[in-house]
């Protein structure tokens, strides 16, 4: 029973259209060198099919990861690549058929790599001449690749990796008033197949579209407060040739502190929780996140 709870609650933990970041296509310098060690804890309710028999489903889900990733120039544009590696422990609890069961698992998440470039307002500039720049309005390309690294064992039904490999192409426009800015990102997950799910089944899930809105206010540089908000929708699965009712249509709002910490750091703090949710997970997330910046070679 503990696996099967484990297995519908770690597989909708905050990931893909759960995520907010701001700022998130706002130009760089080239040549920075960016690490990053964060740390996110979610708890809340799981929701299902009306139709299955669980009940009172509540999940703890701890992640932690390391980034690296660095600014560059792409055919004369700010770019910048990005590394992580997550580790990810939890547990869940609650009803099946009316038989409590509580379960837990820890173990390494897929590897995730990401590629941001501005095509409007973001030209590649030193670090001397990106401090006379003034944004106006960015428009920006990102492409997030998820591969099937993380700790996965098909004799068991509950995994922390995916075992398939995820994309997600996404646009964004940012514009910047005065102190002000305003973000709108637009994006899509699609996903490869599982062909190792628990009892040798095939299990594929359909594409998930994603969309947030950010409005940030910026006190001074690097300090700065966002209010954010995200809305995703699709994401069917079939099992076994069997489609499921699982359609998501959820939205999460939250808010996003970045405040410097001398020169070379920052540390950035973020809260977000389930606005509206049909199926999936209803979760309070908060996270923190130390990030270290230099100029030069790795």
């Amino acid at each position: 029973m503990g696996a099967v709870l484990l297995a519908l609650g770690l597989g909708v933990a905050p990931a893909g259209g759960q995520e907010l970041t701001p700022r998130l296509y706002a130009p760089a310098p080239t040549g920075g060198n960016i690490v990053s060690l964060s740390y996110g804890r979610s708890t809340g309710e799981v929701l299902f099919d009306p139709s299955l028999p669980f009940d009172d489903v509540n999940a703890a889900i701890n992640s932690g990861s390391f980034l690296y990733g660095r600014t560059f120039s792409f055919l004369g544009r700010s770019a910048n690549v990005g590394l992580a590696l997550p580790y990810v422990w939890g547990e869940i609890d609650g009803y099946i058929e009316g038989e409590y069961a509580r379960a837990t698992r820890s173990g390494l998440a897929d590897l995730r790599a990401q590629m941001t470039v501005n095509l409007l307002g973001g030209p590649a500039l030193s670090p001397r001449e990106f401090a006379s720049l003034r944004p106006d309005t960015v428009v920006g390309l990102s492409l997030v690749v998820a591969a099937p690294t993380g700790q996965y064992d098909p004799s068991k039904l509950i995994s922390i990796g995916s075992n398939r490999w995820s994309v997600r192409p996404q646009v964004g426009v940012s514009k910047t008033l005065g102190p002000w800015y305003l973000e709108l990102y637009g994006g899509v997950w699609f996903f490869g197949d599982n062909t190792s799910f628990y009892g040798g089944f095939r299990r594929e899930q359909d594409p998930l579209g994603t969309f947030q809105a950010h409005v940030g206010y910026t006190f001074k540089p690097r300090l700065w407060l966002a209010g954010d908000a995200t809305f995703y929708t699709g994401g069917q699965t079939t099992l076994a040739g069997t489609r499921k009712a699982d359609t998501q249509s959820n939205s999460r709002v939250g808010v996003t502190l970045a405040v410097p910490l001398g020169r070379r750091s920052a540390l950035k703090v973020s809260w977000a929780t389930g606005f509206t949710t049909r199926i999936g997970a209803s979760f309070d997330t908060l996270g923190v996140a130390l990030q270290t910046v230099w100029f030069g070679k790795p």
